[in-house]
Formats: structure tokens, C-alpha cells, sequence
């Protein structure tokens, strides 16, 4: 084991250099887009086209493929974070939020209705003076017929 590291120290240096780069970055960039989420993203619906007819010119298109890009980079650093030190859930979250796909209002709603996510969020938020995240109530069905019965 030991004649493994020593051949592949310098392998090693790199991924915890990595590490403790992705943890500092990450203390400092997730909290700042946690505060920007507004209180009521989560209960408005906020669906629209990726891309209209009118924005396929090469900037607007431009613009959404970076997006995507730091929300995949924020999704592969949040993979890594929940095996070392960082936020991993909530890097995943804001990852997600970056990017668009279908079903992702769905994904990010069963995300950060985790209650460990929400109060860590909520948390930062507060420290921020922020108001807490709106969550959508949820809708349980109830038969009424078999608490009767």
C-alpha cells in the first residue's frame, strides 16, 4: 500500500489540493447563491421555454450552454463533496438549478424538501436576513372512508 502512494504521490497531492480548493470555493460561492434564491421559488411554477423562436441568435444560445456547463461543474463537485469535505447535497441543488431538463422543478422540489437541505438553507438564509424558502404544501390523500371504517 504504501509503495502504491509513494508512485502515485504526486496523483494524490493534486486530489487533495483539489479537495481543499472545491471546499473553500464552495464555502463562499454556495452561500452566495443560496441567498439569491428568491423566498418563493420553489411554490411559483417559473416554467417557460429553454428557447424561443426569438432568441436563437448567438448569444442568448450562448449564455444557456455556459449555464449548463457551471451547472454540471456544480453537480460533479456536490458527487464529490458527499465522499469529501463540502456541501455536497446543496452543491447538487444549485447544480441543478443551473441547468435545464425536463422534470427538473420535480428533482429540485424532492431535493430540498430533505429536511437536513431545507434547514441548512434556511439556515444560511437567515444568517443572510433572508426570509426562509416557501415550500409547496404537500397534498395528501385522505380516504375518509377508511378512517370510518
Amino acid at each position: 500500500m504504501l509503495e502504491w502512494i509513494y508512485l502515485h504521490k504526486t496523483y494524490i497531492w493534486w486530489l487533495g489540493t483539489l479537495s481543499v480548493v472545491t471546499f473553500i470555493v464552495t464555502l463562499i460561492v454556495i452561500p452566495i447563491l443560496v441567498v439569491r434564491i428568491p423566498a418563493g421559488y420553489f411554490t411559483e411554477d417559473n416554467s417557460k421555454p429553454i428557447l424561443s423562436s426569438r432568441q436563437l441568435s448567438f448569444f442568448p444560445l450562448l449564455s444557456i450552454i455556459i449555464k449548463n456547463l457551471f451547472g454540471i461543474i456544480f453537480i460533479l463537485a456536490g458527487f464529490s463533496m458527499l465522499l469529501l469535505p463540502g456541501q455536497g447535497f446543496i452543491s447538487i441543488l444549485i447544480g441543478i438549478m443551473l441547468i435545464n431538463f425536463p422534470g427538473k422543478r420535480t428533482l429540485e422540489r424532492r431535493i430540498v424538501q430533505q429536511a437536513f437541505v431545507l434547514h441548512t438553507i434556511n439556515w444560511i438564509r437567515a444568517r443572510a436576513n433572508r426570509p426562509p424558502l416557501k415550500m409547496p404544501r404537500r397534498v395528501i390523500a385522505v380516504n375518509n372512508n377508511a378512517e370510518k371504517g
